[in-house]
């Protein structure tokens, strides 16, 4: 037997709903206005951990609930991701469907521009039909703007993502970092990841996307702990400040590298890549400030990208820096990483293998996968922090996405061709 809902998905009314709440109940009140819609019960939200291999049945409202962690009015329940129901939907972004003696339990990715936020788990009264189905992703996706809203005004969220406490360290490198790591935007897919080391080591990546280009920077700050996390600070916020002002790559760099040698104690530097990608000609041009080499994988070819090396930031004060050509074609999939994807501890690690052995993943799962593979290469002793970021270029003209939900909603982007994600 399939079903319809009672009364349908209505955006609308869940907006009303939600904005009539507290930051706090905004949560609550989405499930219980979407399990009203949908006809469903058992109706709960599971947020992705920070550590890419668990997700957290994230309640609030709730008191005294078993198990897991409590605070604030909120509950948390951690569960392993490996070999699980929740695992296939995060790596297909499909909804699965399982029956039930009295009903069906649906999973769908909660989602928005390829950004895995969470999940939506919830019981039907009988087997959905095709269209409940799409009704189910849509409240998904609608579920994604409700926590990317709410997550502003309350730390439930970022307590529920933290199955292990943060450092000080950890918290100030934690704020360096884009709030979604991952964007599919038409012309490309990006996403970054950072394993920090047990001491953390002052690495960050940061995106952001205008109306003509895209910028991409990978940084890693010398030192450790809280010193090395103060650096990455003044570094990124001057490239951020820079970039903000209209400055091109060159002038960015220059910005940057006089603001750690004004400010930074002596003997302070941060290495670097920023990237710059035009995208009504695709043209690409990055700066190389002292960091490990990018990588290209192309035509399933991995190949090191040669870059002049220039100095890092903040090593010669009133430096100039040459911008310098990438060429990309559609299809590429150019890797930036910092070296704690290399260093000695890590070495049994081939970074060039595994990312041909990841040539058919989405870019999310690239560097969480490159991001695992470095922890067991080391036994989870990661002396530096590793991050990676994942560019995969589609190439041709800046397009809109074809609807409300485009490439998230109920289907799987597990297979990488140079077509864009939403075509």
């Amino acid at each position: 037997m399939s079903m319809r809902p009672v009364s349908g998905l209505d955006v609308g009314v869940l907006l009303e709903r939600v904005e009539g709440t507290a930051p706090i109940g905004a949560l609550q009140a989405a499930a219980e206005a979407l399990a009203e819609m949908l006809g469903a019960r058992d109706l709960t939200f599971l947020i992705a951990d920070f550590s890419g291999r668990a997700v957290v049945r994230l309640t609030t409202g709730i008191a005294g609930a078993e198990g897991g962690r409590s605070q604030a009015g909120a509950h948390a329940e951690t569960l392993p991701l490996s070999g699980t129901v929740y695992d296939r939907v995060l790596r297909t972004q499909e909804v699965d469907v399982r029956p039930l003696d009295d009903g069906a339990l649906v999973v769908a990715l909660v989602s928005d521009r390829g950004d895995a936020i969470g999940l939506l788990e919830l019981v039907l009264p009988a087997h959905p039909d095709p269209a409940v189905v799409a009704d189910v992703a849509a409240a998904a996706h609608a579920l994604a703007y409700v926590v990317i809203a709410a997550r502003r005004y309350t730390d439930v969220f970022e307590w529920g993502q933290r199955t292990t406490p943060f450092s000080l360290a950890a918290e100030i490198q934690r704020r360096l970092l884009p709030a979604s790591y991952t964007c599919e935007a038409g012309q490309f897919t990006l996403a970054g990841w950072l394993e920090p080391a047990a001491s953390v080591g002052g690495d960050t990546f940061d995106y952001t996307l205008n109306q003509d280009s895209l910028h991409v920077s990978v940084t890693d700050a010398v030192g450790h702990e809280v010193r090395a996390a103060l650096l990455a600070t003044l570094l990124v916020g001057a490239l951020r400040n820079a970039r903000r002002k209209g400055l091109d790559l060159a002038g960015q760099a220059r910005y940057a590298n006089d603001a750690l040698a004004d400010d930074a104690a002596a003997g302070q530097f941060v290495t670097g890549q920023l990237l710059r990608v035009d995208l009504s000609s695709g043209t690409a041009v990055v700066v190389n400030a002292g960091h490990p080499l990018p990588l290209r994988l192309r035509d399933r070819r991995v190949q090191e990208i040669g870059l002049d090396v220039e100095p890092p930031f903040g090593v010669v004060p009133r430096a100039s820096f040459r911008p310098q050509e990438l060429r990309l074609v559609p299809g590429d999939r150019v890797v930036l990483l910092t070296d704690g994807m290399q260093e000695r501890n890590a070495a049994v690690l081939d970074v060039a293998a595994a990312l041909r052995d990841t040539a058919d993943l989405h870019p999310r799962q690239v560097v969480q996968e490159l991001g695992a593979a470095v922890l067991r290469a080391t036994g989870g002793d990661l002396r530096d922090d590793a991050t990676v970021v994942c560019l995969d270029w589609y190439g041709g003209p800046p397009r809109r996405r074809d609807s409300a939900h485009g490439a998230d909603a109920g289907r799987a982007s597990s297979a990488r061709s140079p077509r864009r994600p939403d075509a």
